[in-house]
């Protein structure tokens, strides 16, 4: 500030300086002794207005806020962390001397549900973690404007609404082929680069390389309804030019999937998983925790999944020499070199009135810590296990497929996840669907008729 009030006082007294010189001659000594007059004075003034400014500043020091005793409120929807949260909180509360208390999402309910009732009843959470499209429908109303925290420059994946940073990004999940290096390595005596099968042809030749070596069937495809709906073919929708546009048009009944390039691909791999699954023929019926022992084990080289189904592999004998690849495809559209995936959780601030200050102010505090801290990076990458969304955070202890995700998210290498398919489109698409195609009850043709079918009876999300 100092330096402010003395940039404009100087700026005044060279005015007044010039405007002296600009005098006649005649009037020389009394423009001299006028200047002298006034430059005297405006020295006063100077030394008057910086001694005001100083105190100002030394009195607005002396009201900064008092975080000592605070409570603020955290509601935590990734439900299989609460422990950590819990730990966390309790640590963190005893080392600040602020008081952090957690709440468990109610799984029987959706989370909108419960942070509307908090605003109804004017006791809003000061922190909320939320999946992206609350943050999108919440923001204007509710979220604080983040723009200004630091940590907005490590990261790519935070949400903007209307000019306001609102969406802090918790974690990042992604999905494509899992892959066992060591397996595949064991059969071809090569060192494996995923980047060499990007292509579905590459991927083909590679398949055919492993069961000639005695890999019998090196693929497993799980055969539950959320990978099958919520995962592999949501990226039919999710790797279209305007994924938002393609599902509106398949609502409103004028789009073909039967002819779509993208669809098309999508399926010609995954006409690739059928053939060489090692349960083909009854695919719908694997089981998950066996498909991924074979996986671990290096028995399959090959699922589609994502860094999530770490939780099941780490409880096997694993290969450390793994990791995740996009979906391989005859395309040129740039989306073999991505994974499909972003931050699948977001926090925001409170912004109503009844958040005080000083509460807003330790959530942000909390934040950073999570950012730039050490005990706030291990708390994200070891005690939850969770891929960080800002490039700061050393991910060195992640497990093999979260370090692929990471790798991809740090190298703006992930194509974003669509959030707005209708409430049923998991249950009615992966289930009486996709686990049909899967078995070979249905062919193609048939597959794209009823998805089509189901999208002009389903109820679209608002956004």
């Amino acid at each position: 500030m100092k330096k402010r009030v003395f940039a404009m006082l100087m700026g005044g007294l060279m005015a007044v300086s010039l405007m002296a010189c600009a005098g006649s001659t005649e009037g020389a000594a009394s423009a001299e002794d006028a200047a002298n007059t006034s430059s005297a004075a405006e020295a006063e003034a100077a030394e008057t207005e910086v001694a005001e400014a100083e105190a100002a500043e030394a009195e607005e020091s002396e009201e900064e806020i008092d975080l000592s005793g605070v409570t603020v409120t955290i509601l935590n929807s990734k439900t299989e962390i609460q422990t950590q949260m819990e730990e966390m909180a309790e640590a963190y509360s005893e080392k600040s001397g602020v008081d952090i208390e957690v709440y468990n999402a109610d799984t029987d309910t959706t989370v909108a549900s419960q942070v509307a009732t908090r605003y109804a009843s004017n006791d809003p959470f000061t922190l909320t973690m939320v999946d992206a499209k609350d943050v999108y429908s919440l923001a204007d109303d509710y979220a604080y404007d983040l723009s200004s925290e630091g940590w907005a420059e490590h990261t790519n994946l935070g949400i903007t609404v209307n000019g306001k940073l609102a969406g802090f990004p918790f974690c990042v999940e992604a999905r494509g082929i899992i892959y066992n290096a060591d397996a595949i390595e064991a059969v071809t005596g090569e060192k494996f680069d995923p980047a060499t099968v990007a292509t579905l042809s590459d991927f083909q030749a590679l398949l055919d390389e492993l069961v000639a070596g005695g890999m019998e069937s090196p693929v497993g495809v799980l055969s539950e309804y959320w990978s099958l709906g919520a995962h592999y073919f949501a990226e039919v929708y999710e790797q279209q030019d305007d994924p938002d546009a393609f599902v509106n048009g398949l609502l409103s009944g004028s789009e073909d999937l039967d002819t779509n390039e993208k669809f098309n691909s999508l399926m010609d791999s995954f006409d690739t998983l059928i053939d060489y699954n090692y349960a083909r023929g009854s695919a719908a019926n694997a089981d998950r925790e066996e498909t991924e022992m074979m996986l671990a084990e290096g028995q399959i080289a090959f699922m589609f999944g994502g860094n999530w189904d770490w939780s099941v592999i780490n409880q096997y004998d694993y290969s450390e020499n793994m990791g995740i690849m996009p979906v391989p495809q005859n395309t040129t559209d740039g989306t073999t070199e991505k994974l499909v995936g972003g931050a699948t959780k977001y926090i925001f601030v409170d912004s109503s009135d009844a958040t005080s200050d000083a509460q807003r102010q330790v959530a942000l505090d909390f934040l950073n810590w999570i950012v730039f801290d050490q005990e706030g990076n291990s708390f994200l990458t070891d005690e939850c296990a969770l891929v960080p969304a800002f490039d700061n955070i050393n991910a060195a202890s992640l497990d093999p497929l979260s370090t692929s995700v990471k790798a991809y998210a740090d190298a703006n290498a992930l194509i974003d996840s669509y959030p707005y398919l209708p409430y049923d489109h998991m249950t009615v698409v992966g289930q009486e669907i996709m686990q049909k195609y899967l078995d070979e009850a249905m062919d193609r043709t048939e597959l794209a008729a009823e998805v089509e079918q189901y999208f002009k009876t389903a109820t679209p999300i608002e956004h």
